[in-house]
């Protein structure tokens, strides 16, 4: 017979299954430093040895990391998502930019559907608490401030549909574009116009998700995607005249 006699799980056991649950989840995140071994052993109501016997467990598989004098972080895990080699090509290759949007719009707009439908209230309070602090930068006129806000805006949506690969996916997808490797955001929020129709856009896509509009909330990720692709594409003409322009320039200063 399939059966086996039932063992009480060990209390160590019990911690890392709750800390692989927060990694899982996203809600600990790469980065992140845990409470002290004090605090941690106290929240979890388990002993230092419990404790210490966990921790040990996930460090050795790779998902928590020591540092000497700091504390206990979690590990890089999107680090190893894409290789280096394939990151300095995409840096280097400008169609995958576009490749790229053009599978944010796929994903962020099944996203945003299932997000209008399966988040829960809390989910989409934690959306709209980052859209004010959009319109608050905005107003402010700070353009990395909202360069940085407008990641968390489209990963508060994906953490919101609750699809666990997903939400590990995009967020290495985003960290590449915090760190320039497809096109840099930050210039996009310094032109007036631009952000200004992108913060209508975060506010479309805001207010279809409060209203619970799951065709609306994917109609308004598909509209502020193919606009941001089009900006890209006006913008690299804009540098390739001005590219001209200035050999131009150049040439008619030597006559």
């Amino acid at each position: 017979m399939p059966f086996e006699t039932i063992q009480q799980e060990k209390l160590s056991m019990g911690v890392v299954r709750q800390v692989e649950g927060l990694i899982l989840r996203g809600i600990l995140r790469p980065g992140e430093r845990l409470p002290s071994e004090r605090e941690l052993s106290e929240r979890m109501g388990v002993s230092r040895p419990s404790l210490r016997e966990a921790l040990s467990d996930l460090q050795d598989r790779g998902l928590l990391a020591s540092k000497a004098g700091a504390g206990v972080f979690v590990a890089d895990v999107l680090g190893s998502a894409f290789s280096p080699a394939l990151i300095k090509l995409f840096s280097s290759h400008s169609e995958a930019v576009f490749d790229y949007l053009s599978f944010r719009r796929d994903l962020e707009g099944l996203a945003a559907e299932r997000a209008a439908k399966l988040g829960s209230d809390t989910d989409l309070k934690v959306v709209g608490t980052i859209f004010a602090k959009m319109e608050a930068a905005h107003s402010k006129r700070n353009p990395a401030d909202e360069a940085r806000l407008d990641a968390d805006f489209h990963l508060a949506i994906i953490e919101a549909s609750h699809n666990i690969i997903m939400l590990h996916m995009m967020r290495s997808m985003f960290e590449l574009l915090r760190e320039g490797v497809f096109y840099n955001r930050t210039i996009m929020f310094k032109q007036r116009t631009t952000r200004d129709t992108l913060l209508d856009h975060h506010r479309m896509i805001n207010d279809a998700l409060q209203a619970r509009d799951a065709d609306g909330a994917k109609a308004a990720v598909h509209l502020h995607l193919d606009f941001v692709g089009q900006a890209l594409l006006e913008q690299q003409k804009s540098e390739r005249n001005e590219t001209f322009a200035q050999k131009r320039y150049e040439h008619e200063a030597k006559r």
